[in-house]
């Protein structure tokens, strides 16, 4: 691998920042809402040991980030790179959540076009996992232009197996969409 999976992302509006243990109180401000969690598949991340459980994962997965308001200052949310695979020369984005008071402000469209801006330098292939039951990620894949790929069982970091749709998106076709 021959880039950072933490390299630091900004533009105008955010700067999406390596996660650091310090994060946590200020994430978990933003996730110890039940509503954050109502569509995904592990629905009780709201609660403290469960989001301590999903934020060790992230720290230890060394490609998570915070994303910070430029603006404000404030973090908004956390998402991260994962699973490289150097054969397939494909990379994973997800984990990604967002504080309510942020939905419907286009900050994950702005935060995935940096993303993905980023690691097509890198990668042919960028996969996303989306819980069946999260509509709204669901319809955000769309509006990115990713290819869903039917479903799987993903266990994420020290919780149960869920249902997930595979969502892809190739290089050479968010290239020619951007």
């Amino acid at each position: 691998m021959n880039f950072s999976l933490q390299e630091i992302l900004e533009n105008e509006l955010v700067k999406i920042i390596p996660l650091e243990e310090i994060h946590f109180g200020k994430l978990f401000q933003l996730a110890k809402d039940e509503e954050v969690w109502s569509q995904h598949p592990n629905k009780n991340r709201f609660q403290r040991a469960i989001f301590q459980n999903f934020f060790i994962g992230a720290i230890e997965s060394k490609g998570a980030f915070s994303i910070i308001n430029k603006t404000t200052n404030q973090f908004i949310g956390s998402t991260r790179f994962y699973n490289f695979n150097e054969i397939e020369n494909s990379i994973f984005i997800g984990y990604t959540f967002y504080g309510k008071e942020f939905w419907g402000k286009n900050y994950n469209a702005i935060v995935k076009k940096l993303m993905l801006d980023y690691i097509f330098k890198y990668v042919e292939v960028v996969n996303f996992h989306v819980g069946t039951e999260n509509y709204r990620s669901q319809k955000a894949m769309k509006k990115l232009g990713a290819k869903n790929l039917g479903t799987l069982e993903i266990a994420y970091f020290g919780e149960e197996s869920k249902l997930n749709i595979l969502y892809k998106i190739k290089k050479v076709d968010w290239i020619e969409s951007n």
